[in-house]
């Protein structure tokens, strides 16, 4: 099972969005500092201003939401899941591009930590 974390500002918003639009079941949660959701093989370490993970570093970088780097979900018909997301809301940092192993967007998180949805092609 592969693990990763985001900085996010608010925890519960976080629960929310990836329970909400995104399948992650919410495994554990600590109060307003942290949470673990799970989605298939992939755990989801949200920590919020509160989590040990927020703490500036010794060289006084402060670790913050946003970025680049994300974790993808392989997802059947990406069309029609991203109709669903931009129904319900959810930001999206480009459109669908297509390259040689399949079709991706980037959607965000209420905090600004990037999802990449991947449809691989097909035969």
């Amino acid at each position: 099972m592969a693990q990763v974390r985001y900085i996010v500002h608010d925890v519960d918003a976080s629960v929310a969005f990836y329970t909400t639009h995104l399948g992650f079941e919410l495994e554990q949660q600590f109060g307003p500092a942290m949470a673990i959701l799970v989605r298939n093989d992939l755990r989801l370490w949200v920590a919020g201003p509160g989590a040990s993970a927020s703490r500036p570093m010794p060289d006084g970088a402060q670790p913050e939401p946003g970025g680049w780097g994300r974790f993808v979900l392989t997802v059947d018909d990406l069309e029609s899941f991203v109709a669903t997301l931009r129904d319900s809301g959810v930001s999206f940092k480009n459109d669908v591009v297509t390259g040689p192993g399949g079709r991706q967007i980037l959607c965000e998180d209420p905090s600004g930590n990037v999802i990449e949805l991947f449809e691989p092609n097909r035969g």
